[in-house]
C-alpha cells in the first residue's frame, strides 16, 4: 500500500505494529499458527487490537514487509461499495450513456431530472444528487469530451510534446485573420463604423511580425495577397509615411506559409500563385488549433493591447458588460493602422520573448547575414497573381465581365486573332479596372469601356445585380446596374449620420472619379503604381 504523507499519529501507530510483527515473523518462515497462540494474544493486547486483527496485519505485513503496510485504514464503507439497487445503477448508467454523453451537452440538473423520471417511471426510489454527481466524476474525462463534442476540453488534455523546428527566418512563416477588438471611426463624421478584420504574418524562427493588414473587408484572397505583400517588401517608406522612425527590417519571399483551412487559402488562386512564387502553403490540419500557435498567440498578443484603447469590445459581450464601444470610440482606420505598426515595431519586437529569451529584433539581426533573401521582380505582377480570377474571350468590343465591358487599346491587335480565353483578374474592393494576360504572357490593365461609369466594389456591384433580379429582370443591362448603384449611394448618404452599417458601406466603397480621365483613386499598400510594371504593356 503506497501512501503520500500520512498523518503522524497514524505513522506512528504503524511504527509500533511493526516493531511487534517483526520480532514475531523474524525466523519463521512458515504460518502464523508456529508463532503461537500465547504469543499472538500477547502481541494482541500489547498493540490493544484483537488477535484476529492481528493475523490480518501479519498476512499483509508477510504480502509487503514495508512499514506503510501496517498503517491504519480508513473507517465506513471500502471505496467502490454501493448501496443502491442494482435496477438503479442500470437506470443512472443508461441515462448517464444515452442522455448526458450527447453532443447536446445536457447540464447536470437535467441529468437528474431526466434519472428521477426514469426511476418513477420503473417504480424505483431516485438516487440522492451526490450520488448521481459521483457517477458521473467517475467517468473519464476524455471520453466525456470526446462523447459531448466538447473540442476546447479534448484539446486541453491532448499532449502535444513536438515543436516547430526551422533553421532560418523566412524558412517558415504563419498567417491569419481576426476580426479587431475595437470600433472604428469615419474620417469625416467622427461616427462609428464598425470593427476591422486585421490579417497578420509571423515568422516562426525569429517570431519577428512579417506585415499585416487591415479592412472592413471580411477575409478573403485580397486581403491575404496584401498581407503578404506587406510581408515580403520593404517597409520604409510606408513607415515613413506614417511618421514612424523605427526600423522593421523584415522582407523576402517566405520558403513556407502555414495557415487554416479558411476557403480564402484554399483557393486554387492562392495555392497557384504562390506555388508560382516558390512559396510552399501548409494547411493546419482540422481541429489542430496548435498547429498555428505561434499566430494564434500574436493574435492573442496584439488583442490584449488593442483592449486598451479606447472603442475596445474587450473580446465579447460579457467582457465589456456596462462599457459602450461605440460611444468612446475616437480612431479612424487609418489611426489604427499607425497605431498597430507602432505597437508592433515600438513594443512586441523590442520586448524578450518567452520562449526565444530575447527580443524578437535581437534574433533577426543574428540571422540577417545568412538570409538568402529573395524577392519578386515585379510588385505588381506578385500582387495581381494573388487577386482572384476568371477565364473570358476576348470581343470585338473588348472583356465583358460582371456584365461589364472592359476596354485596353493595348488589346486592339488581339482582337480576333485569337480564340482562347484569356486570364482575368481583379481587385473586389474596385473593380473600375480589371487586368487581363494577354496571349504573349504579358498583363494589360483594362478599364471600363464607358469611362463615365463610377468606381464600384464588387459588393456593390452584386447587391446591385440581386436588387435588380428581386425586381424580376432576367437580361442585365450596364447602364441599369450602374444606375442603381448611383441610386443606392445616395440612400447611403442620406442615412450615413445615422447608421453606423452605413458608414461602414461608405469606406468599403471606392472612391469615384470625378470628370473622364480623371486617375482612379485606389490605394493598394506597398504597391507603387507610379512606376510601370515589368511584363505590364502601357497603352498606346
Amino acid at each position: 500500500m503506497d501512501v503520500l504523507e500520512p498523518s503522524e499519529s497514524a505513522w506512528d501507530k504503524a511504527c509500533a505494529r511493526d516493531d511487534v510483527i517483526r520480532a514475531l515473523t523474524d525466523g519463521i518462515a512458515a504460518t502464523d499458527a508456529k508463532i503461537g497462540r500465547a504469543r499472538i494474544s500477547q502481541a494482541a493486547a500489547q498493540l490493544s487490537i484483537s488477535p484476529a486483527t492481528l493475523y490480518r496485519l501479519i498476512k499483509k505485513f508477510r504480502a509487503d514487509r514495508r512499514v506503510t503496510a501496517l498503517l491504519p485504514g480508513k473507517r465506513g464503507r471500502p471505496i467502490g461499495t454501493r448501496r443502491i439497487s442494482e435496477k438503479v445503477e442500470a437506470i443512472i448508467s443508461d441515462r448517464i450513456d444515452q442522455f448526458y454523453l450527447q453532443p447536446e451537452r445536457p447540464t447536470f440538473q437535467q441529468l437528474c431530472r431526466e434519472i428521477r423520471r426514469a426511476c418513477a417511471a420503473a417504480g424505483e426510489l431516485s438516487p440522492a444528487l451526490t450520488t448521481v454527481k459521483r457517477r458521473v466524476d467517475e467517468i473519464d474525462e476524455k471520453r466525456r469530451a470526446r462523447r459531448r463534442g466538447d473540442d476546447a476540453a479534448l484539446e486541453a488534455m491532448t499532449a502535444t510534446p513536438g515543436y516547430l523546428e526551422t533553421f532560418q527566418p523566412l524558412d517558415f512563416v504563419q498567417i491569419d485573420h481576426t476580426l479587431a477588438d475595437i470600433v472604428v471611426v469615419d474620417e469625416d463624421t467622427r461616427q462609428f463604423i464598425g470593427r476591422p478584420w486585421l490579417t497578420l504574418g509571423i515568422d516562426v524562427h525569429t517570431r519577428m511580425v512579417t506585415g499585416f493588414s487591415l479592412s472592413f473587408d471580411p477575409p478573403q484572397s485580397a486581403s491575404v495577397s496584401l498581407c503578404l505583400l506587406h510581408s515580403v517588401f520593404d517597409k520604409t517608406a510606408w513607415l515613413q509615411s506614417l511618421g514612424i522612425d523605427i526600423s522593421w527590417p523584415v522582407a523576402g519571399l517566405p520558403k513556407r506559409i502555414g495557415v487554416d483551412n479558411a476557403k480564402e487559402f484554399r483557393s486554387p488562386t492562392f495555392v497557384t500563385a504562390a506555388r508560382d512564387f516558390g512559396i510552399e502553403v501548409e494547411f493546419r490540419p482540422p481541429g489542430k488549433k496548435h498547429y498555428g500557435g505561434h499566430i494564434e498567440r500574436l493574435i492573442g498578443t496584439q488583442m490584449g493591447a488593442i483592449q486598451l484603447l479606447p472603442g475596445t469590445t474587450h473580446g465579447g459581450i460579457k467582457a465589456k458588460q456596462s462599457y459602450d464601444p461605440q460611444a468612446s470610440a475616437v480612431l479612424t482606420l487609418r489611426e489604427l493602422e499607425s497605431w498597430v505598426a507602432l505597437e508592433i515595431v515600438g513594443h512586441y519586437h523590442q520586448r524578450i520573448h518567452s520562449a526565444l529569451m530575447r527580443p524578437p529584433i535581437a534574433v533577426w539581426r543574428e540571422c540577417e547575414e545568412r538570409i538568402n533573401l529573395t524577392l519578386p521582380e515585379d510588385r505588381l505582377a506578385f500582387w495581381v497573381s494573388f487577386l482572384p480570377g476568371e477565364t473570358r474571350v476576348l470581343q470585338r468590343d473588348g472583356i465583358h465581365l460582371f456584365n461589364i465591358c472592359y476596354w485596353s487599346n493595348a488589346l486592339r491587335g488581339d482582337v480576333g486573332r485569337t480564340k482562347e480565353s484569356l486570364v482575368i483578374k481583379y481587385d473586389p474592393r474596385n473593380i473600375a479596372k480589371i487586368f487581363v494576360k494577354r496571349p504573349n504572357g504579358n498583363w494589360v490593365e483594362a478599364r471600363y469601356r464607358n469611362l463615365n461609369r463610377p468606381s464600384v466594389a464588387l459588393w456593390e456591384h452584386q447587391s446591385a445585380l440581386r436588387k435588380l433580379r428581386r425586381q424580376g429582370r432576367k437580361e442585365m443591362n450596364e447602364h441599369i446596374i450602374f444606375a442603381t448603384i448611383t441610386q443606392q449611394r445616395e440612400i447611403v448618404a442620406k442615412a450615413q449620420s445615422h447608421s453606423a452599417a452605413a458608414r461602414l458601406a461608405k469606406v468599403r466603397t471606392p472612391a469615384t472619379r470625378l470628370s473622364v480621365g480623371q486617375e482612379i483613386k485606389v490605394k493598394l499598400t506597398g504597391i507603387n503604381l507610379a512606376q510601370p510594371a515589368q511584363g505590364m504593356e502601357e497603352e498606346p
